[in-house]
């Protein structure tokens, strides 16, 4: 079995309420739950865990999403407290070189043919993979007056989207390994880099969002609409 690991504790963003992002409505369903029907949608993605905070009153205690099953453990306040607990909640018959996918609770969007070539991709590379996209634009430093300081060249510069994909022992020893030295990896590829490795960069759509904002799910909501 293949699964996706969601990390949904931590504090999150709110769209100006009491209510996390990731539970917002996005077309007649809460936010996570469309994300989770994208993933599970793919043939050779089998089961999730959800990393959920200890006291949260929102979770729509899903069971299972186009016909597979849902899991819940609890996360922690950081991404990759929830991450770690997530992995090591998944069951015994997971092994340790079994490739896992995590991904952002706020990025329904992902296309399955991303997913095609990340788990082609990135199962038989040494390391892992994950989704990521050139940098296009131009790119600026700036100043503490917010002035610009210097134009910052984009070549060999990508930005990270998930999933990334890592096998389940790896990942766990790389998140334990950061832990124990205090430092907060805001993904799971940065955990792998520490230790020296080198994950792949598998190209994926630009239109793999992340919600943030009202405006984002907007945008979400039509490019769901359109496939």
């Amino acid at each position: 079995m293949t699964w996706v690991v969601v990390p949904a504790a931590g504090r999150g963003a709110r769209f100006g309420g009491a209510l996390p992002k990731q539970y917002v409505d996005l077309g007649g369903a809460p936010l996570i739950q469309r994300t989770l029907e994208r993933v599970l949608s793919h043939p050779r993605i089998d089961a999730a865990m959800v990393a959920l905070a200890p006291d949260d009153p929102h979770w729509p205690r899903l069971r299972e999403v186009v016909g597979k099953p849902v899991f819940t453990c609890w996360g922690g306040d950081e991404r990759a407290d929830s991450v770690l607990a997530a992995l090591q909640a998944l069951p015994a018959t997971v092994i340790e070189d079994d490739p896992v996918l995590v991904h952002d609770a706020a990025r329904p969007c992902v296309r399955l043919a991303d997913l095609d070539a990340l788990l082609e991709r990135g199962a038989v590379h040494a390391v892992g993979a994950l989704l990521a996209a050139p940098v296009r634009d131009t790119l600026k430093r700036a100043t503490a007056a917010t002035t610009v300081a210097a134009t910052q060249p984009r070549e060999d510069l990508w930005r990270a989207l998930t999933p990334q994909l890592f096998r389940r022992g790896g990942l766990t020893r790389a998140l334990e390994a950061a832990a124990r030295a205090g430092v907060a990896v805001t993904d799971e590829a940065m955990a792998m880099e520490r230790l020296g490795l080198a994950p792949l960069l598998v190209e994926g759509a630009e239109d793999n969002i992340k919600v943030t904002t009202p405006a984002d799910l907007a945008f979400a909501e039509f490019l769901l609409a359109r496939h």
